[in-house]
């Protein structure tokens, strides 16, 4: 009768490490070489000696991390030139007459958070299958930079339609009073105002925001580029001034501050400028509202 050997045994018996969610495949950097056929780049050499031995669930994790900062860090820049250049400013504020103290802008700024712990963090942790299922990557080669700028250029325009046609519902009767009313709560909205908004809005708005990479999948690197830099255009547009000096203005269609701002102004009853970035939607569905001075209707 055959029987197993000892090692046969415990090697059936031994319990089973699962491997790494998909880290990259080669162990050192003349494998990657000799697999690209090529050396590294400088960049592809420092990518492969952060990530080489993280899964991609934790590169992926990387965006709560990238979220955070931007949520918290991003609108104090506002914030500093209020303090320290409110005279050199002032005439680029779009509402002069609206002034909000400390302990008001604090307030939205603990509600953000708790919204960022409890739904934004949480949300981030659990959709990872959806990142692989879409087919976002984080092996060598890295995409080049012309490929990037082209992916975050579509992620842009599939983003800024379909939350056009979201933000557009989210203004009927019944969207506007169970859910889009606590984001626009600031007639004349600040920095941190951009991502303060009712649970459900963040979760509706989320998936324009899939959209662009689940068309046209790209490496994790455009991938984070594209979570951050979204959400310092909302930052920017929610920023309550339109100032000479930022390169958006420079970006064809770019809605702005001052377009934006205009909506919020309006209130529940606004059905205009509803775009996200562009304002191309607006003008093609007859949405898109001249901009006029804020400042004298603010009395």
């Amino acid at each position: 009768m055959n029987q197993d050997s000892p090692s046969h045994i415990r090697q059936k018996f031994s319990p089973q490490i699962p491997p790494p969610l998909s880290m990259l495949p080669h162990a050192t950097v003349q494998e990657a070489e000799t697999a690209l056929g090529r050396s590294l780049t400088t960049a592809e050499a420092i990518w492969f000696n952060y990530s080489a031995a993280k899964s991609d669930y934790f590169l992926y994790c990387h965006n709560i991390l990238f979220l955070f900062v931007i949520f918290s860090a991003l609108p104090l820049y506002y914030i500093f030139l209020e303090i320290f250049f409110m005279d050199s400013i002032k005439s680029y504020k779009i509402q002069p007459k609206v002034k909000l103290s400390v302990s008001e802008v604090f307030r939205c700024y603990k509600s953000v958070m708790r919204m960022f712990f409890l739904v934004v963090g949480p949300l981030q942790l659990v959709s990872y299958p959806s990142i692989k299922m879409i087919g976002i990557r984080t092996s060598l080669p890295l995409p080049s930079l012309w490929e990037i700028i082209a992916q975050l250029g579509v992620y842009f325009i599939v983003e800024d339609y379909l939350n056009y046609w979201i933000h557009r519902f989210l203004h009927c009767k019944w969207g506007y009073e169970r859910i889009h009313k606590v984001h626009r709560e600031y007639t004349a909205p600040i920095g941190f105002a951009a991502p303060y908004a009712h649970w459900a809005e963040i979760l509706i708005l989320g998936i324009p925001s899939f959209m662009g990479p689940a068309f046209v999948p790209g490496h994790m690197i455009t991938f984070w580029l594209w979570i951050g830099l979204r959400q310092i255009e909302a930052i920017e547009t929610h920023c309550g001034y339109d100032f000479p000096w930022t390169p958006t203005r420079y970006i064809p269609f770019y809605g702005g501050p001052d377009y934006h701002d205009y909506h919020h102004y309006v209130g529940g009853k606004s059905q205009s400028n509803f775009a996200s970035v562009f304002t191309y939607c607006d003008y093609l569905y007859g949405t898109a509202k001249v901009i006029i001075q804020i400042d004298h209707l603010s009395d």
